[in-house]
């Protein structure tokens, strides 16, 4: 029997109902249903309440200790007082106002003086502003048109960024992609020579961590490969650190790898939930930045500055990235034994500070979608297809809970498993009770299989 007993989503459910009349698909992207990540439906919390630290609760009171973050943003902990602090005392000053802020000069300062890559910062609002940006930069400074991405690659929304067969994209819009296969550099040499020169940039995340499949580190000397390989051709290097910045190293993920990007996107972890993302560069970059008009009505907003500016200093004072480490580990440490107790394979790959999980018991990945759905519905929030996130209001206490609820959630799963198994078994023992009874062989059987025996074998099969 389960320790924790599953929650009920009556009133979630309710909202989700009223915002299907609303909005198209009821809540949109990767955070609602419509893209098929969260199965069984039924399991997961679809509407928040209210947050705090490392726990949000939905709309029907049921708490989740979550390791998505917002998917990512939530670096801190849910309403970090000190970020939150700053936020209100600038909305008292002002936010969005016809001139921007001093916060935004203070701001990129702290940039600058923070990344190790960065002599300049411009700010946007989301991750794909960045990339955006970013490559458009790129092909203002080279005059070349084609991008080279690594396999498996994810960099935002705007078509450029899409795959052809996407809703909406046309075969122009991703007719300059060139995909390659991590670090292969025969593969990026060969694509130099077939576009006879016409590569603007290579972007790429610090290391593989895309959706469904085990993420793969990288090393300094792969890295150092690719700086190399782009500065002989005169490549503009993107390091798309939107997911990992600040996580790996705060002096950005290049810089963790042991080397310096020529711009370096930054987002999630900036304010601590407070909607902004930043591109840095090198010094030979900014002119070109100056150029490339390209703006929203909201990027110099004040309030995100003010948080971004008590965010970024207390991850330094916390040592963040060491944290993660630590807490990371010791966390998937905890799951991995959780699984093995009832005879699960777990395995963990990434950085301890943006984990991925995978059963490796089923290649289909059904088995582990049902593992998170069972995690899910008794208060550990994960997900089936995307990297993990630790932040820093996470304690042991936290990490105990969670290695306890994914244990119970494995027992669960592993009677679910065994159900077929049992079934045939039993059904085993009644063929050898009914043919032992055929050939009047004296009986000697306990009531409950007594029971079983007298039953049809479809009828066993439907208990």
């Amino acid at each position: 029997m389960s320790k924790y007993p599953e929650y009920s989503h009556t009133k979630s459910r309710e909202w989700f109902e009223r915002a299907l009349n609303v909005i198209p698909s009821g809540i949109y992207g990767h955070l609602g249903p419509s893209e098929g990540l969260f199965l069984p439906l039924e399991k997961w919390p679809l509407i928040s309440s209210k947050a705090e630290g490392t726990y949000f609760w939905d709309m029907d009171g049921n708490r989740y200790l979550d390791f998505m973050c917002a998917y990512g943003p939530n670096v801190l902990g849910y309403n970090d007082p000190e970020v939150d602090a700053a936020a209100l005392e600038q909305l008292k000053s002002g936010n969005c106002t016809t001139a921007p802020s001093y916060k935004m000069v203070e701001c990129a300062e702290l940039l600058v003086d923070t990344v190790e890559s960065a002599d300049w910062a411009y700010f946007m609002k989301n991750g794909t502003d960045a990339t955006t940006f970013s490559v458009m930069c790129a092909r203002a400074h080279t005059r070349r048109k084609k991008v080279v991405f690594f396999k498996g690659y994810y960099h935002g929304n705007d078509p450029w960024a899409m795959k052809a067969d996407y809703p909406g994209i046309l075969p122009e819009d991703v007719a300059n992609n060139i995909i390659v296969p991590w670090f292969d550099m025969d593969a990026l040499e060969k694509a130099w020579e077939e576009t006879k020169g016409d590569i603007a940039a290579l972007i790429a995340q610090p290391y593989d961590h895309g959706n469904f499949y085990d993420n793969v580190c990288s090393t300094n000397e792969k890295w150092q490969a690719v700086r190399k390989f782009c500065d002989e051709h005169g490549i503009v290097l993107i390091f798309d650190d939107v997911r990992t910045g600040f996580r790996l190293d705060i002096k950005g993920s290049d810089h963790y790898y042991g080397i310096k990007a020529d711009i370096i996107c930054f987002c999630k972890a900036l304010a601590n939930g407070y909607n902004m993302s930043a591109v840095c560069g090198q010094e030979h970059m900014k002119s070109t930045a100056s150029s490339v008009v390209y703006t929203g009505s909201y990027w110099m907003s004040a309030e995100p500055f003010a948080a971004c500016l008590a965010c970024i200093p207390k991850m330094k004072k916390l040592d963040t990235p060491k944290l993660f480490r630590e807490m990371g580990t010791k966390l998937t440490d905890g799951l991995k034994a959780a699984g093995k107790e009832h005879g699960f394979n777990l395995v963990v790959s990434g950085e301890p500070a943006l984990f991925y999980l995978r059963i490796a018991n089923d290649d289909n990945l059904m088995l582990h979608q049902e593992w998170v759905a069972e995690c899910v519905s008794r208060g550990l929030f994960l997900a089936s297809h995307h990297n993990h996130f630790m932040n820093a209001s996470v304690t042991d206490d936290d990490i105990k809970l969670a290695v306890d609820i994914a244990e119970d959630a494995f027992g669960v799963v592993a009677m679910v498993a065994m159900t077929p198994l049992i079934t045939l078994q039993i059904l085993g023992v009644i063929y050898r009770i009914k043919d032992s009874r055929r050939a009047d062989v004296p009986q000697t059987v306990t009531p409950v299989v007594d029971m079983f025996a007298e039953l049809s074998d479809d009828a066993i099969i439907e208990l």
